[in-house]
């Protein structure tokens, strides 16, 4: 059974191993090239360095009909397809256009179109995973920006996880709650990576492939508040709120 899975996988018409023009060695490559040229061809992408907001949405009946016709969920669809598989360098500009899917406005979908641009630049990019055979490790990054949607001030919270250098899990999200300072954000980036770290090391400890992974998953932040809150936290009125919903043990 797992052979035939296997056999099923590799010859599928979406995901490619490793492109037949490259000879790595000790390394394994996975990218999904078909699925871009089959995302490109459907949805043409146009100028970037656009500032979003809902502001931009249509207001206007006849803007409204006039964007009924464009497939703005259908390209985020697409896109974030292919984020989720193999290219977590769009995880932040999905989290952000996907966030307009209701009524999207012209700016909006220039954004879009750009994101596929971009796909398209870097079709050839993929995940590599290479290192020591001998020690595989696991190691995790967080990082948040401070209050940068215009619509609701909220922060936004990103990390990746990183298998012998090649990502294994990433997301970028918007904040449920609105941080105060960019300590408190970083704190609650912090926390979202711990939260998944521990979900990785069960998954692997079940999969019994990675011996290292019986020790702590080690985090990394550029924050030293964050961190220093992390280590010994301590419970102040300003960050009373912040402590009480994202500090917890495993």
């Amino acid at each position: 059974m797992i052979r035939m899975h296997v056999t099923s996988f590799q010859t599928n018409s979406l995901w490619v191993f490793i492109p037949k023009h490259l000879n790595p060695q000790g390394l394994q490559e996975l990218h999904k090239l078909p699925y871009y040229y089959k995302s490109i061809t459907k949805f043409i992408p146009m100028q970037h360095g656009i500032v979003l907001s809902k502001t931009q949405c249509p207001v206007s009946s006849q803007d409204q009909d006039k964007m009924k016709s464009v497939p703005y969920a259908s390209a985020i669809g697409s896109i974030m397809y292919a984020m989720l598989c193999t290219r977590p360098d769009v995880a932040y500009s999905v989290s952000v256009t996907s966030r307009y899917q209701q009524n999207p406005g012209e700016p909006h979908w220039v954004a879009v179109k750009n994101i596929l641009k971009y796909l398209r630049r870097t079709k050839e990019m993929f995940l590599v995973f290479g290192g020591s055979e001998d020690e595989i490790s696991v190691n995790g990054y967080s990082d948040a920006s401070f209050q940068t949607d215009r619509d609701d001030f909220r922060s936004q919270s990103g990390y990746v996880f990183t298998l012998n250098g090649g990502a294994i899990s990433w997301k970028s999200s918007k904040q449920d709650t609105i941080a105060d300072s960019t300590t408190e954000a970083e704190y609650i980036a912090a926390s979202d990576a711990a939260k998944e770290a521990v979900w990785l090391r069960n998954f692997l400890s079940d999969l019994r492939v990675v011996a290292s992974i019986s020790r702590p998953i080690d985090i990394f932040c550029d924050n030293s508040g964050a961190v220093a809150q992390a280590k010994e936290p301590r419970e102040h009125h300003k960050s009373r709120h912040v402590l009480r919903k994202y500090c917890w043990e495993s």
